[in-house]
């Protein structure tokens, strides 16, 4: 174990942990030069008076907090997918060895890294994480109630609203075959209910807020399909999308274009990748099933478009189709300042 003061090293892998941090120094040949073992209270004191350098980590719970540290510090930081290190661990495992393949991972010129997010995009992106999590609940809940009124007998319409509707006027019929009992753990059940929507309209106006307020959610909001969640979920999980050579990597990155299996000179596509961001996906691929069934197609551009995918495809593999779409053009408008989603007319022959 080398001293804990850092050394001249040149690029610097970090195995993360909850309170121990295993770091492995390499020189700029990439022949290791130390290994520190630090707790959480040491290692910011360490990389403040280290020399500037190429820091690796994976992605995992608490690098990016530790990445904005540490770029503030005047490294270089750069955040590697857990599975994109793998290849680099030799032999055994362990922490030390684990520090030991990120440090060479990081240095690879074809390396892919994951984007540093700002407190900003940290603090939205908890919103729309709390949100899903309220959602998922209240349908848990919707679902409970209604199962324990079916084995009494009692059959609700399917739907949120409907429930919301029916539920009163079924806990009020006498005539039903509710028990008491049954009747009153339904009412506090209810009640939950209620308190989980307020909470999650509550978060949803805030969100809504933010995307009121942001100049890039606004420009964002004039393409077809995404609104105030879409939006601000775009910023908060790819911020200004640079970190995307193009429109295509970042539909890719969303897991909206076709996996490949190819060799021999044979190509062979499969359905979508579904890799990446599956919230952010879902809320696209949500827009765009809402502009496939209402979208005027005669006043904008894009319904000539959908309506030639619709004669030779699924209407699902059109909507996945559109997502794709809507993504290149979200990157388009975060690449280019002031840039907006013009409705064009379609041109009739």
């Amino acid at each position: 174990m080398a001293h804990r003061k850092p050394t001249n090293a040149a690029v610097y892998g970090i195995d993360l942990g909850k309170n121990i941090f295993h770091i492995a120094g390499a020189d700029a040949d990439g022949a290791i030069i130390g290994n520190w073992k630090l707790r959480r209270d040491t290692i910011l004191q360490f990389f403040r008076v280290a020399a500037p350098a190429l820091i690796g980590m994976e992605a995992c719970p608490g690098s990016q907090w530790l990445a904005r540290h540490l770029q503030a510090f005047g490294h270089r930081v750069r955040i590697i997918p857990a599975q994109f290190v793998k290849p680099y661990v030799k032999s055994n495992k362990n922490d030390i060895i684990d520090a030991a393949a990120i440090a060479e991972a990081v240095t690879r010129p074809t390396m892919r890294f994951v984007e540093i997010k700002t407190a900003a995009q940290a603090e939205l992106q908890a919103l729309h994480r709390i949100r899903d999590r309220m959602v998922a609940s209240r349908t848990r809940l919707v679902c409970q109630m209604r199962a324990m009124c079916i084995e009494f007998g009692v059959a609700i319409h399917q739907g949120i609203g409907k429930f919301k509707a029916d539920m009163p006027r079924v806990l009020v019929n006498e005539e039903n075959d509710l028990t008491p009992m049954m009747r009153r753990l339904l009412a506090d059940l209810f009640d939950d209910l209620r308190r989980l929507e307020e909470r999650i309209a509550a978060v949803t106006r805030e969100i809504e807020a933010n995307a009121a307020q942001d100049e890039r959610s606004r420009r964002l909001m004039t393409v077809p399909g995404i609104g105030p969640l879409a939006a601000t979920a775009i910023l908060a999980s790819a911020g200004d999308g640079r970190q995307f050579r193009s429109a295509r990597d970042m539909a890719a990155w969303l897991g909206l274009v076709p996996r490949q299996h190819s060799t021999g000179g044979k190509s062979t596509l499969l359905g979508i990748s579904r890799r990446g961001n599956h919230y952010l996906r879902r809320l696209l691929i949500h827009g765009a099933r809402s502009c496939v069934m209402h979208l005027d197609r005669s006043r904008d551009r894009l319904g000539a478009w959908i309506d030639r995918l619709q004669k030779r495809m699924h209407v699902n593999k059109v909507t996945v189709a559109l997502a794709a779409k809507v993504a290149r053009v979200a990157w388009v408008i975060l690449n280019r300042p002031g840039a907006i989603y013009e409705r064009r007319e379609p041109v009739t022959a």
